[in-house]
């Protein structure tokens, strides 16, 4: 699914809006520009949520998928925070 090098991961499955976005504020935060991301979610408002994150916030949504309830998310931290 997902073809690049993850340098990072966040599993937020069990959580509920807005705990998912404030945990990938806080790692992205601490990632260094150009980063990857690898998000797991099982809300399914993160559909919206997190890349409304990421276009907001000037980050890269490289990919984005769901399977069996499961929501994958591939981010690269871009210039701006």
């Amino acid at each position: 699914m997902f073809d690049l090098e993850v340098d990072n991961v966040l599993d937020t499955q069990g959580l509920y809006c807005p705990e998912p976005v404030m945990m990938l504020h806080s790692q992205i935060r601490d990632m260094a520009v150009g980063e990857t991301l690898l998000v797991t979610a099982s809300d399914p408002s993160t559909v919206r949520d997190i890349p409304k994150f990421c276009t907001f916030l000037g980050h890269e949504l490289i990919s984005h998928a769901e399977e069996e309830g499961v929501f994958r998310y591939m981010i690269r931290k871009g210039q701006a925070e």
